[in-house]
């Protein structure tokens, strides 16, 4: 999640202007760019646990001395609570997890350079201070109750909240890594087929990427018991979004649902004021509880709009949402898959026609079994895996089309190898964990500490 931004914008005292807002995204396409956000798991080497925000070891500390390497301080009453650098940012989730969320890129090659560039720089800290990072989908040993929260002052309001509306929202919060990609769109057509085809096809992204197999040690009987978790958070702001697929549907559309996600705070003078379960309707007409009589700032609705969490969400560009947090070579191969598939407009149109008769019912079948079962999910008389296989020829044809070559000549389908080795075999890495936890590991979670720290 992004640092609290520095000027709040104009008064909105129109609708249209919130449609408006999204659709200055719209940009040709020799300026779309690849934004990539992941977030890992922070720990102490010698016990495993999470890191607290305090302490010679903790969060704050770490933040402290990536400084180094050129990134500036973010502060929230104090607390150092996130660094950027340029167009970059490393911000922390609930429970401590560190995100970096990457500067817009033309190419993957930039792109994975950026993540290991980042990787190798907290590895350098960790080391210092002796702790260490990793990327998996769910937090594979420790309870809720052991996950350190951190000092920001909205995690606080929708901790609260979160409760009130599902049974694992603050296990979202504070349990839970992801990776995710930032894409651009040309026009609101544009941006319609995008979320369309990458919404139908979110659920392929989740089975590739399954890597959540383990619950406070033990087999959770899920592929991506992440994703499972985003079904029981808040309905109110999740889901697969089927009126997306309707005629009809564009910017206003979007702007509909967004303005039927009760609120969690409004942002004002450096803090968070606890507008939980309000109604921005309310709030541009002046009759917000929280504020009486303000109506709200263009800012206000930046912020709101990073409130809701539907499986594809639509800012000035569309965020892919479905998938695990993983090794540095998932990280580059998420974009990858995305760029390949809605970059080209030869694989658009092919992913458009192999999901464009999927029905809504299906779609829900999908979103509803895929955290289980992943790549062996049956669909239409086959399985996922298979329809994986499909998609990522189509992404692999998209990135070859794109032709951006590195300094030796390679172009960026060799990103999509890690996930062609998992749809050829068939083995998910929440499968290779769980071989691993049932085989050599005897039975506990602890190696996957070691051996799949970055």
């Amino acid at each position: 999640m992004s640092a609290p931004p520095k000027t709040r914008g104009e008064p909105i005292t129109d609708r249209r202007q919130l449609a408006a807002y999204l659709e200055s995204g719209c940009k040709p396409a020799d300026q779309w760019r690849i934004g990539t956000e992941h977030e890992k798991f922070a720990y102490r080497v010698s016990d495993h646990r999470p890191l607290p925000y305090e302490g010679p070891d903790g969060i704050g500390e770490l933040l402290t001395r990536l400084q180094r390497f050129g990134w500036d301080p973010v502060e929230e009453k104090g607390n150092l609570i996130a660094l950027t650098q340029g167009m970059a940012n490393i911000t922390l989730e609930p429970g401590g997890q560190v995100e970096l969320s990457g500067a817009p890129l033309e190419n993957l090659h930039q792109t994975c350079a950026e993540v290991h560039r980042h990787l190798d720089q907290v590895k350098e800290v960790g080391a210092e201070l002796g702790i260490a990072m990793m990327g998996l989908g769910f937090q594979p040993k420790w309870r809720r109750d052991e996950i350190p929260w951190m000092p920001k002052g909205r995690y606080r309001i929708m901790g609260d909240y979160m409760p009130k509306r599902g049974n694992l929202g603050v296990d979202m919060m504070t349990r839970t890594c992801t990776v995710q990609v930032n894409l651009d769109f040309a026009s609101e057509a544009d941006m319609v087929k995008k979320f369309r085809v990458s919404l139908a096809l979110q659920p392929i992204a989740t089975a590739l990427f399954a890597n959540s197999p383990f619950t406070e040690g033990k087999p959770n009987g899920f592929q991506s018991f992440r994703s499972h978790i985003w079904t029981d958070t808040d309905p109110d702001r999740t889901g697969d979004l089927p009126f997306v697929f309707e005629d009809g549907f564009g910017f206003e559309r979007y702007v509909d649902y967004l303005l039927d996600v009760p609120m969690y705070f409004v942002y004002r003078d450096g803090t968070y004021i606890d507008a939980s379960g309000q109604s921005f309707r309310d709030f541009m007409a002046g009759r917000l509880p929280a504020l009486p009589g303000e109506v709200p700032l263009i800012t206000d609705w930046a912020d709101h709009m990073t409130t809701s969490f539907p499986e594809v969400r639509l800012k000035k560009y569309l965020e892919m949402r479905g998938a695990d947090g993983g090794p540095w070579r998932r990280l580059c191969a998420l974009p990858a898959l995305w760029v390949g598939l809605l970059y080209d407009g030869q694989a658009l149109d092919a992913a458009w026609d192999l999901v464009k008769d999927w029905t809504t019912e299906e779609r829900a079948h999908l979103r509803a079994e895929v955290p289980r079962h992943a790549l062996r999910t049956p669909f239409r008389g086959r399985t996922v895996r298979e329809v994986a296989l499909e998609v990522l020829e189509i992404a692999r044809g998209g990135l070859a089309r794109r032709a951006r070559n590195d300094n030796w000549g390679d172009d960026e389908a060799h990103f999509l190898n890690t996930l062609l080795d998992i749809a050829e075999s068939g083995q998910t890495p929440a499968d290779e964990l769980l071989a691993k936890f049932n085989g050599p590991w005897g039975g506990s979670v602890d190696p996957v500490f070691k051996e799949y720290a970055y």
